[in-house]
């Protein structure tokens, strides 16, 4: 399976192209001078995941991803929220990581959450070669009990000097670890048959991934030297056209962000929102057949990336400035000032997260937020959000 680079349209790109990249540095360069730049890095985080749920044909609220990630549910997390949170994990890591990292064998593989057998196998060998056990008990039985044979003669001491409790509990230390090595031993070969085998109820057999990343990755060699727009939608539009992953074609949104990561357009620790940005063009034009439109959908995809994260950012600063006035005559010990950096860093804070973070009671949680005059967002009576407006 091949994408075809033949007939690009680029001469009707090039004047959106150039559009897109003065409008990402923009954005970028205002992130990285800004004092919420951190937050709203943060928050992008969680809606760039919520939005790549919406843009795949799901919907899971932001307000449930962020109790959710803080480990405050109010509920059952569903398939919908813990594939979001998998997204919201892929992100931090890839903006933790050093640009060329999601790129390459080794980050590609992690991002497919595909271990290393070879790495898992020699793990797995030095752990089973520390326990200390004897060489007639590595088949993980139990001991059999000790009794007085071999001389053919009475022992004549006391029944409770023949006992010795010291040693029946070293016997069963022992059966312990022999069974704790045969239960690492399995768990070793099980997990390498997992790593090859995929169960034909949840994947194609016939999906051959490996061979479709292959033909992706070509086609990043071959768009090498274009503007770094440009190679970030042909490889988005690559990744969803080969269908590389059965199960994350999210992870194809993330690396088109790396792309422009790496190539420097944005920030190290920034990371392009571009399923936020699809989120705003209408679906029957991301997924047209015809080419040209699909990139042309993507490259305006860009641009919104670019408006929307500057209307958040001035929204973010006047909030955090407004939030800041209330410090005036407050002592240095008051909490509201870190209570101010974790409401820009989150788009929601609960009690207990409140709490948590500050050091606080629950109780104290709630005091600080009245203080603060942080708005309530969900309406509840109980399991209540705050956040800026």
């Amino acid at each position: 399976m091949r994408y075809d680079l033949a007939k690009l349209p680029i001469h009707s790109l090039l004047r959106s192209i150039s559009e897109a990249g003065s409008a990402l540095a923009r954005l970028d360069e205002r992130i990285a001078r800004s004092s919420v730049g951190e937050g709203w890095i943060e928050r992008a985080h969680f809606a760039d995941a919520c939005a790549s749920m919406w843009v795949d044909g799901e919907l899971v609220h932001l307000e449930d991803l962020v109790l959710h990630d803080a480990g405050h549910d109010i509920r059952t997390p569903t398939h919908e929220l813990t594939i979001a949170r998998d997204v919201l994990r892929s992100r931090r890591r890839i903006a933790a990581q050093p640009s060329e990292w999601p790129l390459s064998s080794d980050g590609l593989r992690s991002l497919r959450r595909q271990a290393d057998l070879d790495a898992r196998d020699g793990g797995a060998g030095i752990v089973a070669g520390d326990l200390p056990l004897d060489a007639d008990r590595q088949d993980g039985a139990f001991p059999e009990p000790v009794e007085a044979v071999g001389t053919g003669e009475e022992d004549d001491r006391p029944a409770e000097e023949q006992f010795d409790p010291f040693s029946a509990e070293l016997a069963a230390i022992d059966a312990v670890l022999a069974r704790s090595q045969a239960a690492l031993r399995n768990a070793a070969t099980s997990g390498q048959r997992a790593g090859r085998e995929k169960d034909p109820l949840v994947y194609d057999l016939d999906w051959d991934e490996d061979m479709r990343l292959d033909g992706w990755r070509v086609v990043l060699g071959e768009v090498e030297g274009l503007p770094p727009v440009l190679q970030a939608i042909i490889a988005l539009d690559a990744w969803n056209s080969l269908q590389v992953l059965q199960h994350a074609p999210w992870l194809g949104r993330l690396l088109s962000a790396s792309i422009l990561r790496h190539a420097g357009l944005t920030t190290s620790s920034h990371l392009a929102t571009i399923s936020l940005g699809l989120k705003s063009i209408p679906v029957d034009r991301r997924r047209h057949r015809e080419r040209d439109i699909r990139l042309s959908s993507l490259i305006q995809g860009m641009i919104a990336i670019a408006e929307l994260g500057l209307k958040e950012h001035d929204r973010l600063a006047l909030a955090k400035q407004m939030m800041q006035r209330k410090l005036i005559g407050r002592r240095t010990s008051s909490m509201l000032p870190a209570l101010i950096d974790l409401v820009v860093a989150r788009p929601l804070v609960s009690a207990g997260m409140i709490a948590d973070t500050l050091d606080v009671t629950p109780r104290a949680a709630l005091r600080i937020v009245d203080e603060l005059g942080l708005r309530e967002m969900t309406g509840r009576g109980r399991f209540r959000a705050w956040g800026v407006l």
